[in-house]
């Protein structure tokens, strides 16, 4: 794929819409930026203002948790634009005492890890420069070592006020928000998505063969690492729910979709033929969710995209970035 591909958005089903957004913009930081019965679209905006739709909400009344080695989401990740921002944003769950699952120096990112009120897993994090990413060969080398929370931390500033728990609450009356509640900052983006795949030959003849993107890594014999344009993965794909996971089962929230932005039509029409000529069947955006597509400000023309399904059967939209 073209070196500017990126991912653009993640669409969810939730349990209780209500709740998701009291998480996602309460506690998150995430705008939003549209709204409809049983349907949210949050995301940031550019520096210009411009709105930036990063996660797609669509309810599903008293869906289950995703059950356990069942493939699918295996989390979003949400990419800050400095080190800072991640420390912010960990300040802020840590004082509103939800709970962080764990945090990992990646070598080329630093991450903290944590679920929404459904179980979706997410994936908060910075990259390192792009020339302190390790490498062996063409490869980017990627590792899980601990975090340094204390490090990490320290980019906060003494001038950056703690809010006690009195003016939380005194703002909380006074406004009907939660203090503190930095917003994502411009900038913020999806940065990579990480899947449960049944197995993993199957995931690399679509990510790598069909699609296009690049292999970037194998991380042993359960994941593999894909990208476009050398970044260290937009991608990951792993066994770790068992080989032959099934899907979620219908009453089971789940990731209905995903994204990736190419620059132009003329990179819509390359990927398609690729795929045409891989045998991969594709659907025409005019069947899909026009709520999403009219959220995510796409104009639905026939070089605006189409989606397509991974072996899997997940759900993969690939959207030309001048109509959106």
């Amino acid at each position: 794929m073209h070196a500017d591909t990126r991912p653009g958005w993640v669409h969810l089903s939730v349990a209780d819409l209500e709740r998701s957004m009291a998480f996602y913009e309460g506690l998150l930081g995430l705008h939003v930026l549209h709204t409809a019965p049983g349907f949210a679209a949050l995301g940031v905006p550019e520096g210009d203002g411009t709105p930036v739709p990063l996660l797609f909400l669509t309810c599903q009344p008293h869906a289950r948790p995703k059950p356990p080695h069942c493939r699918g989401l295996y989390h979003l990740a949400l990419r800050l634009p400095t080190r800072r921002d991640l420390a912010w944003a960990l300040r802020r769950l840590m004082r509103h005492q939800y709970a962080v699952e764990g945090g990992a120096d990646h070598g080329v990112s630093e991450a903290i890890y944590l679920s929404d009120p459904d179980g979706h897993g997410i994936e908060l994090y910075a990259d390192r420069p792009r020339e302190q990413w390790p490498r062996q060969g063409n490869s980017i080398l990627m590792a899980t070592e601990p975090l340094d929370w204390q490090g990490l931390m320290a980019e906060l500033q003494p001038e950056d006020h703690v809010v006690t728990a009195s003016e939380e609450r005194a703002v909380h009356e006074r406004e009907g928000r939660l203090p503190e509640a930095q917003p994502m900052p411009a900038g913020t983006r999806l940065g990579h998505i990480h899947l449960h795949v049944s197995r993993l030959d199957r995931a690399e003849r679509f990510y790598r063969d069909a699609l296009g993107l690049d292999l970037v890594l194998r991380y042993g014999t359960s994941a593999l690492f894909f990208s476009a344009g050398g970044y260290h993965h937009h991608v990951g794909v792993n066994i770790w729910a068992g080989r032959d996971a099934p899907p979620p089962p219908p009453d089971a929230v789940q990731l209905l979709d995903f994204s990736f932005v190419v620059p132009s039509a003329q990179e819509v029409a390359a990927v398609r033929q690729r795929l045409r000529q891989a045998g991969v069947e594709l659907t025409s955006l005019e069947q899909q969710d026009v709520q999403v597509l009219s959220a995510a400000g796409m104009a639905i023309t026939a070089d605006a995209g189409f989606m397509v399904h991974d072996e899997d059967g997940q759900a993969v939209v690939v959207v030309n970035g001048a109509t959106v």
